[in-house]
């Protein structure tokens, strides 16, 4: 047994995980990951690397960003990682233990005396795939129609909407939840006009899974929670941001996994691979046709305009 630190924590790597390569490593890549709880499920991500012949994680909690994991070993046949070590307060270690099953990665969080079980599969191939090629588009479809919420479905059924539309705008007049299409969408083109106020905090998840940052920012740095982030994952190429109480313009193109961005005019994404979800994704099922999310659990945001093309 060999002892590593990493991020400040003490690990503990088998010999023999410590000397797997890749050619005879199952866990390594990336996991799609759904969890389940006796009243719901979420998605979960992670990705398994080697690096200088150490097992180096990537862990996507359900929301937050994507993290290194402070911990991650192979014992034997199972897979056995961390998020970090025990809190102050005492409460206990989370940590995963994982196997492959016919190619799926089947594996369960345990926290104290609570377990979670969760299924992992690999994400899709997604080829030689570019958002900035000569595509078809099918026909324009008008997300908001000006009127009131038709076609909009609340994520959280059991808490107030707070959503209304007055003089052709839609905003959440009272924070706290947020909104979801009806239609669904796997290759597309997306307009969008909006405005926030001072320190706006909101979101615009494509396919409900990978989350563009709407934020009050204007003259800061980009960063990886700013204006146009791909959340925690991408940080755009600048800062293109309207002052708060202004009209802003985002256009995006989404084919596969690659994103390219453009807010006000200026692109800041261009032609970008997205690696996995990004916190607060609806499923992990990257595959798969998803909706448009607008996140109003934060604070205020109002939107004149969303339409989408669908790309043939």
């Amino acid at each position: 047994m060999r002892t590593f630190v990493l991020a400040g924590v003490m690990i503990l790597v088998s010999a023999f995980g410590a000397a797997a390569g890749a050619e005879d490593n199952p866990f390594l890549g990336r996991w799609d990951i759904t969890a389940t709880t006796a009243k719901e499920t979420y998605p979960l991500w992670l990705e398994v690397r080697e690096e200088s012949g150490q097992l180096v994680g990537f862990f996507q909690e359900r929301t937050g960003s994507v993290r290194k994991l402070a911990e991650i070993a192979r014992e034997g046949s199972e897979l056995v990682f961390s998020t970090g070590a025990p809190s102050k307060q005492g409460a206990p270690k989370p940590v995963h233990r994982a196997r492959i099953e016919k190619g799926t990665l089947v594996g369960a969080l345990t926290r104290g005396e609570v377990t979670v079980p969760w299924v992992g599969v690999r994400p899709p191939t997604w080829g030689n795939v570019s958002a900035n090629g000569n595509h078809t588009f099918g026909r324009e479809v008008a997300l908001f129609n000006g009127k009131d919420l038709s076609g909009w479905a609340l994520q959280f059924a059991d808490q107030p909407g707070g959503w209304v539309v007055a003089g052709g705008v839609l905003t959440n007049e009272k924070t706290g939840n947020n909104i979801i299409s009806a239609a669904r969408f796997r290759n597309f083109s997306l307009s969008m006009e909006y405005k926030l106020e001072k320190d706006s905090n909101s979101g615009l998840y494509l396919r409900g899974r990978y989350e563009l940052q709407v934020l009050d920012d204007v003259g800061k740095p980009p960063a990886l929670g700013g204006h146009m982030a791909i959340y925690g994952r991408v940080v755009p190429s600048a800062n293109a941001s309207k002052p708060a109480g202004e009209w802003q313009t985002v256009d995006v193109t989404l084919v596969g996994n690659r994103v390219t961005v453009v807010l006000n005019g200026q692109k800041v994404h261009d032609n970008v691979a997205i690696d996995g979800i990004t916190g607060g994704a609806l499923d992990s099922d990257e595959g798969a046709p998803g909706p448009i999310m607008i996140q109003g659990d934060h604070s205020k945001i109002w939107l004149r305009r969303l339409v989408v093309k669908p790309i043939k």
